[in-house]
């Protein structure tokens, strides 16, 4: 009991001193709900969010300042806005907050999901469009993407014929791996919104981050000695063999180890899960 109490004594003086800093400071801040102390807002996410934004908006305008614990939020709530932040000021807009989850499931923010607008996300975006994703590669890789759809629709024939229910989003998780992933980044962090949780990683969300990331690692680095190993036997390049290929010959023009290789291949696998369940959906309805 008593790491609760010296919890909250943290949590008090820090609100107290951050209260002090606001009143020199004096920000201009759009208008907004009432605050509770150290939740901030917090307050108002519970059942229909989107109602209750839609409700606040119409008392507080259209641009409103809300404190989601000790993280500051902008909510936009017109299109006229919406197009300011969105399309006339993107560029502003398009950073990525440092969460834990970023830290460990991306290596750090590098993969092209999680990095924020700048030259090295340029550079990854300008290096996936043209040696990952290309017209040619995408070609290149088609029967690799038979073979594994053909392993699942074989096993969905199956379990038709003795009449199993098969649950197809879970099924599709796994031809591309992340489940675990999900289930750790899924869950809500509040050391994303009040500091001193993540400090203390009161969910133990933290250290199940760095098990998967270990996981994860562990994997991905057999996979790329593997490629390495065996790159003069192999007839044709996939994935990996295109991304090992540009970090031994340097031609990508910016810092590109193996851990950027690995945070593109954990990237590749996120999409792979959304344009499956995507073109399943598709093709149920």
């Amino acid at each position: 009991m008593a790491w609760i109490w010296t919890a909250l004594s943290a949590i008090i003086v820090l609100y107290l001193l951050e209260q002090l800093l606001n009143l020199k400071k004096k920000k201009k801040l759009p208008p907004g709900p009432i605050a509770l102390p150290i939740l901030g807002h917090i307050y108002q996410f519970t059942k229909n969010p989107h109602q209750k934004l839609h409700h606040l908006a119409q008392k507080h305008g259209p641009i409103m300042y809300m404190r989601l614990g000790y993280v500051p939020a902008i909510v936009v709530s017109s299109p006229a806005t919406a197009e300011l932040v969105l399309k006339t000021h993107d560029l502003i807009f398009a950073g990525r907050p440092r969460l834990k989850a970023s830290k460990y499931i991306s290596y750090d923010q590098r993969n092209i999901i999680f990095s924020s607008y700048g030259p090295y996300w340029r550079n990854m975006r300008k290096l996936c469009t043209l040696e990952l994703l290309s017209h040619l590669k995408i070609k290149q890789f088609q029967p690799m993407r038979r073979t594994e759809l053909g392993l699942l629709v074989n096993s969905l024939k199956q379990a038709a014929e003795i009449r199993e229910t098969v649950d197809i989003s879970a099924r599709i998780s796994a031809l591309s791996g992340d489940m675990t992933c999900l289930m750790v980044v899924a869950t809500p962090n509040l050391g994303n919104y009040f500091p001193l949780f993540g400090v203390l990683d009161l969910q133990g969300l933290t250290q199940r981050m760095k098990q998967v990331n270990k996981t994860f690692d562990e994997f991905l680095e057999k996979i790329i000695d593997d490629h390495v190993q065996n790159k003069k036997n192999q007839e044709t390049q996939d994935f990996v063999d295109t991304m090992m290929g540009i970090m031994e010959s340097g031609e990508a023009g910016f810092e590109f180890d193996r851990r950027h290789v690995k945070a593109v291949l954990l990237a590749a696998n996120c999409q792979l899960h959304g344009a499956l369940v995507s073109g399943m959906a598709k093709t149920s309805c």
